[in-house]
């Protein structure tokens, strides 16, 4: 059974007066700069499980040209303080001013992509973090571990292992961390009840990029895992 909504309203998702100059402050990408991006070909990377793209609002991240433009270093993991529906909500509103890269749902599992890779997403609250990271979103509260299910842990750890890889992110707690861990946030998620030692094991018992992968097919995906389209994300 799905666990009762809890009090909390949705936590405020800082993209600070930093990030917010900062956006202003980027090259724009003219339509020629972002026609190519649109066929550069991104680092390689492994099989991602299968994602539903809903998109967020333009203006709850910022058009960039990543890894050619920022070099992606880490990936910072969130727990909504919402429901999966209403975080995707949320991020749809052009007034929220801050969306995640995905959206992890508790239940199953199910993965959103909310914003490409290749952009900026206003989830950090701290600019050079949000320049150099993927942020992924968990339903759920921070003091309510049953929101914590093993498909979200799973399908959330094959995403993170999958994008470790695509940008050779090292699989440790320097470089998967969590939103509290970040230089001037007031947030504390993912919480204590956060299996940080479960996650990490989860990311480092798969890699999409072993020799002897048995399931790996010859062009390098793995059999029965879509893969987004890496030109756009």
């Amino acid at each position: 059974m799905e666990p009762a909504p809890r009090r909390p309203a949705r936590r405020r998702l800082l993209t600070g007066a930093a990030a917010l100059t900062a956006s202003a402050a980027l090259t724009p990408l003219t339509a020629g700069t972002t026609a190519a991006a649109t066929h550069r070909r991104t680092p390689p990377g492994g099989a991602y499980p299968p994602l539903h793209w809903v998109p967020a609002s333009p203006r709850n991240f910022t058009a960039a040209d990543r890894p050619a433009q920022y070099p992606v270093e880490r990936v910072v993991v969130h727990v909504t303080q919402e429901t999966y529906r209403d975080t995707l909500k949320l991020f749809q509103d052009p007034k929220h001013k801050a969306a995640a890269h995905y959206v992890v749902r508790s239940a199953d599992g199910y993965l959103a992509q909310c914003v490409r890779e290749r952009d900026v997403a206003w989830h950090a609250g701290n600019w050079d973090y949000n320049t150099r990271s993927i942020g992924i979103e968990h339903e759920g509260w921070i003091d309510d571990p049953t929101w914590f299910t093993d498909p979200l842990y799973e399908q959330s750890a094959l995403l993170t292992a999958a994008i470790c890889d695509r940008y050779r992110i090292p699989k440790d707690r320097e470089h998967i961390i969590g939103h509290v861990e970040v230089p001037g946030t007031d947030h504390t998620d993912p919480g204590e009840f956060w299996d940080w030692a479960r996650y990490l094991q989860l990311v480092n018992g798969v890699s999409w990029h072993a020799p002897d992968d048995p399931v790996r097919r010859h062009d390098g995906r793995s059999a029965g895992l879509r893969i987004p389209d890496t030109s756009g994300s």
